[in-house]
């Protein structure tokens, strides 16, 4: 492909990029953009150019050399549900943004600390990012089978340099607060470790079953080369000992690069996206190096014996093979590979020089009083300019030194340099005597080892060289050889300088910390720290601080970088959650760690100390005064825990006592409703045996005929009244629990059918037609057939008072399966609106709705049924009807009792 073709292709893909990190911005809440997996894959900006083409070089090179650096983070990763989870919260509640903030904040707000790690990280990252314009250099090159330019401005990754330098200042840079979260850039990253990962498969199956017949053949031919079998195999404890070490190495890198912290900590918007993580960025891992072994050993295959740089042979094989398309999508996944990481690099690394190197060793002073408007352009500029400056002196490492290297060396190189936090760094979490002095002591040591052993010797070019500083030592003495320091022979290079560099670092650190004990900030810092899990609900009583302050002059300091409206908004909320009077004038630690939160987004940790140092007055603490005050912490942390689930408690059981009283209220009201309808229904019949009773006895002459029918109407009423009376008493055993209902084997078929038979006269004299059908096999269930029958019997009656005047009709259905047994009876008259379906089984429901014409019936009926129905563990309810008419269905238990007729 020709060089214009591929740069509109670039072009392109970056325009798409742009689009995304635009939306995400736009949409920065919305689900597509805040969510796990956009979190999980946003870590594996960890795969760089080093894995998209690097491991392939070295599986071509040396075998399974490539393995460590991807089994270090598979191994550590399901601590991070402990580990993680702990860093997460002490970031976000002490608002860091950055590494260098985090280990500077946990010593004490350590001004050289934080710039220390700074310079460390700049210097094992610079080369890093060079390694990744390196690759895209390299990879358009073989693309497009050109030739690499001395001219800087004919190099292509001279232009792509100014593309990404400013695409990472522009979307970067959107906040002030570095600690806020950028989703724009966040995104663009997910998908480009998606796209990466796609392409990197497609490149793997193409070559496995498109080019050879499988990995078999690749196997098999492979295995007929030189050294497969050597290459291939662990070997003896010496390569045991080299892969232990690089694990090692790579579960420290996992944590500590700046990328890595960057998108795992400060842009992680929940805890709970860590559950999706912990399986998918190694399942990611996995994915991305099935294929590493056929691509490398099917180039080595392929290119045998002419010389082909086998970090490339996922570009070589395509293109051998002409598919041009392929081919671009392999370099478009390594572009994106590379970019990725040159991004988040950039944006943490300016962050950190910002906030811990130009701002407290600079132009602090002019930013105490300029407003808001030039504090907050100064500083985002001082971050694009960061940003912009460190890519481009990438850009110049790489087109100085970086050309002769190959992608896994400068890898490996950076991931010592950044180990040398990794005491400081694990310490600050776990050791609470870990102190500032002890820091710097062992980061200082332990990358003066490292510079010594590793990096002179690769920055001279003389790892492949014959030279005396190398193959006998300074000054001849062979101890002090940089790759066999004090004669350990069996190491390579990398876990050689690991091993002498972090073994320095860790015993001065500790060292010193155990015999320097740090001031009174450090260990407040170092209980916080520790103990988050107290603190971080209340993080701000646990700041230790004693002296004279005042609101005004804090509240002057923060609206110059808050500006005031922010600043107003953050003071209210502040005097809400300590219940704090607007009026006091003094400030307490609380407020003053408070007001340090606020600014450290901004400025960083160290400054953000010095501004508000600058119109406070502390006085000195001893440490048994702190360690008392930090003890005293605890105990009203403890106390307030306890008075808030009190509280809680308090809460529930008054909601729980609200509950029940307005129970009894409903109680009440039932109790008085069901007085006023029994009284009614009573009153009834007596009314009519009264009024008969009394024409009767005052009036002699009445014919006998008619004393006949006064007689009969009290015979009726008297039966009407005592069938209402034994209803009222069944329904309050029912509900009472004295009711008992005597259970035996029945057959539902036959009970349903005696039923019918007793209501025979009344369903000819309405007209109605009765369809029941009946199953060709007994249904047997366990239940007490009298009561079953009074619920038969009053659903069937409803149903034939109910029923349409004419044409009237009534569906008896059963249905069976494993749990249970369900009658259905339905009539064609009036259906059950649909609010009424749960209130026809109250108790006198019929009664109490008088706007309609009051049908025949005490209102009791349903009630019972649904008693005597939930007494047999079953349920009763109306069905809601797409045809016209009413449905109603009970269910009895089935104990599996069907027996064949």
């Amino acid at each position: 492909m020709n060089s214009i073709g591929l740069l509109l292709i670039l072009v392109l893909y970056v325009s798409i990029l742009f689009y995304i990190a635009y939306w995400s911005e736009k949409r920065s809440h919305s689900k597509w953009t805040n969510n796990p997996y956009i979190y999980s894959f946003s870590l594996a900006v960890y795969c760089t150019a080093w894995t998209y083409y690097g491991s392939i070089g070295v599986a071509a090179e040396s075998g399974l050399g490539y393995l460590p650096i991807y089994l270090g983070p598979i191994l550590i990763i399901p601590t991070w549900m402990i580990i993680l989870k702990k860093i997460i919260r002490i970031s976000r509640v002490n608002k860091i943004s950055s590494i260098a903030d985090f280990i500077s904040l946990r010593y004490g707000n350590s001004r050289f600390l934080g710039a220390l790690v700074t310079i460390v990280c700049i210097s094992g990252i610079l080369p890093y990012i060079s390694l990744q314009l390196k690759s895209i250099s390299d990879t358009f090159h073989i693309v497009t089978k050109t030739q690499a330019s001395s001219n800087i401005f004919n190099d292509t990754t001279t232009y792509v340099c100014l593309a990404l330098a400013l695409f990472a200042s522009y979307y970067g840079t959107k906040y002030v607060d570095a600690s806020e979260k950028r989703r724009g850039i966040v995104t663009a990253v997910a998908m480009e470790s998606i796209l990466k990962l796609i392409f990197f498969l497609i490149i793997g199956i193409y070559v496995t079953y498109f080019v050879f017949d499988g990995v078999d053949d690749i196997y098999k031919q492979a295995a007929t080369l030189k050294d497969f079998d050597k290459k291939n195999t662990i070997g003896g404890i010496t390569d045991a000992m080299n892969w232990f070490f690089l694990c090692v190495l790579s579960m420290f890198a996992i944590f500590l690069l700046p990328r890595q912290f960057h998108t795992a900590i400060v842009e992680n918007n929940k805890e709970t996206h860590i559950r999706t993580a912990i399986w998918l960025f190694p399942l990611y891992l996995l994915l991305f190096n099935i294929f590493v072994f056929p691509i490398a050993w099917g180039g080595n295959i392929l290119f045998e014996g002419k010389g082909h740089n086998s970090d490339t042979y996922s570009l070589l094989i395509p293109q051998l093979f002409d598919n041009d398309t392929l081919t671009v999508m392999v370099f478009l996944g390594g572009f994106s590979a590379a970019i990725s990481m040159i991004i988040v690099s950039s944006i943490s690394l300016a962050t950190m020089l910002s906030n811990n190197l130009l701002i407290p060793y600079g132009f602090i002073g002019s930013l105490e009083n300029s407003s808001q408007e030039k504090n907050s352009k100064r500083i985002v500029n001082s971050r694009k300019i960061g940003i912009f400056s460190l890519i481009i002196l990438a850009y110049a490492i790489y087109r100085l030194f970086i050309l002769d290297y190959s992608l896994v060396s400068i890898g490996l190189v950076a991931f010592v340099v950044i180990a040398q936090l990794a005491p400081s760094f694990f310490g600050a979490i776990f050791w609470r005597r870990g102190s500032k002095k002890g820091a710097i002591t062992g980061i200082i040591l332990g990358f003066a080892v490292c510079f010594y052993t590793l990096l002179i010797p690769y920055a001279t070019g003389m790892t492949n060289s014959v030279s005396l500083f190398v193959t006998e030592g300074p000054w001849g003495i062979s101890l002090l050889k940089p790759f066999q320091l004090f004669g350990l022979d069996y190491l390579e290079p990398i876990p050689h300088a690991f091993f002498w560099s972090l073994l320095i670092n860790i015993m001065s650190y500790a060292a010193v910390s155990v015999s320097f004990k740090g001031n009174y900030r450090e260990r407040n810092y170092a209980e916080m720290f520790v103990d988050i899990d107290k603190y971080i609900t209340n993080h701000e009583n646990a700041f230790v601080w004693k002296g004279t302050a005042y609101i005004s002059d804090i509240q002057k300091v923060l609206q110059r970088f808050l500006g005031e409206d922010r600043t107003k908004r953050a003071l209210t909320i502040f005097n809400l959650k300590y219940n704090i009077d607007k009026n006091v004038t003094t400030a307490d630690a609380r407020f003053i760690k408070f007001a340090e939160n606020l600014l450290t987004g901004h400025i960083g940790t160290a400054s953000a100390k010095i501004l508000i140092s600058s119109v406070v007055k502390e006085d000195k603490i001893s440490l048994p005064e702190v360690l008392r005050i930090l003890e005293e912490s605890k105990e009203n942390i403890i106390i307030n825990k306890k008075l808030t689930d009190t509280s809680n408690e308090l809460k529930k059981i008054s909601e729980q006592l609200k509950n029940a009283n307005q129970e009894l209220v409903n109680k009440d009201i039932q109790k008085d409703e069901f007085l006023d309808t029994v009284t009614h229904e009573l009153r009834t019949p007596i009314t009519a045996i009264r009024a008969a009773s009394e024409i009767l006895h005052d009036d002699d002459a009445i014919p006998e005929e008619l004393k006949k029918q006064f007689l009969q109407n009290i015979i009726s009423e008297s039966d009407r009244l005592n069938r209402l009376i034994d209803k009222i008493l069944d329904l309050e055993k029912f509900e009472t629990g004295k009711q008992k209902i005597y259970l035996s084997k029945n057959n539902i078929t036959k009970t349903i059918l005696t039923t019918i038979t007793s209501l025979n006269q009344l369903i000819k004299n309405k007209k109605i037609t009765v369809d029941f059908d009946k199953t060709d096999h007994l249904i047997k269930a366990f239940y007490d057939e009298e009561r079953i029958v009074q619920v038969i019997h009053n659903l069937l009656s409803n149903a034939i008072k109910f029923c349409s005047e004419t044409d009237g009709k009534i569906t008896i259905s059963i249905l069976e399966n494993e749990t249970n047994v369900a009658v259905k009876i339905h009539n064609n008259g009036k259906s059950v609106k649909e609010e009424d379906a749960e209130a026809i089984f109250d108790k006198f429901y019929q009664s109490r709705n008088q706007n309609i014409k009051k049908p025949i019936g005490s209102g009791l009926g349903l009630a019972i049924c649904k008693q005597i129905i939930e007494h047999h563990k079953g349920t009763i309810w109306s069905e809601k009807n797409e045809v016209e008419g009413a449905t109603f269905t009970f269910t009895l238990p089935n104990y599996n009792t069907s027996e064949t007729h």
